[in-house]
């Protein structure tokens, strides 16, 4: 089973958008992205992102799910009767992650090498 492990919300302001995530929720930074940088909860990863206000409204961009085999996901998807949108990992280390849409046009990610700060198999606590 696909993981959700990634959230991309489009801000105006990134460090004061992590200030309130780390203060709010206690999250942690735990990297920076081209526009803007990474928290996490230590499961969840959620990248902070510069808005483009000249394509984006403040929000949730996408969602990215981390799975065991990228070629097997996106053979699922597409036969679920999503669309592959762009991109591929280049490297064994990349966080890099293919995008894709579904059904209704939602745009989500997949990776198989995950996000800086997410883990992948969570064990719940009893």
């Amino acid at each position: 089973m696909a993981k959700l492990r990634h959230i991309a919300i489009a801000v105006p302001d990134p460090e004061s958008a992590a200030v309130f995530f780390e203060q709010a929720f206690g999250m942690k930074r735990v990297g920076k992205a081209r526009r803007g940088l990474y928290v996490s909860d230590g499961v969840i990863n959620v990248a902070l992102l510069k808005q483009d206000e000249a394509t984006e409204k403040v929000g949730i961009l996408h969602f990215g799910m981390w799975v065991d085999d990228l070629d097997a996901a996106e053979k699922q998807v597409i036969d679920a009767g999503g669309s592959y949108l762009a991109g591929r990992p280049t490297s064994p280390n990349s966080f890099y992650e293919a995008k894709y849409k579904d059904i209704n046009g939602v745009v989500f990610d997949l990776t198989h090498n995950g996000w800086v700060g997410a883990a992948k198999n969570v064990q719940p606590e009893v």
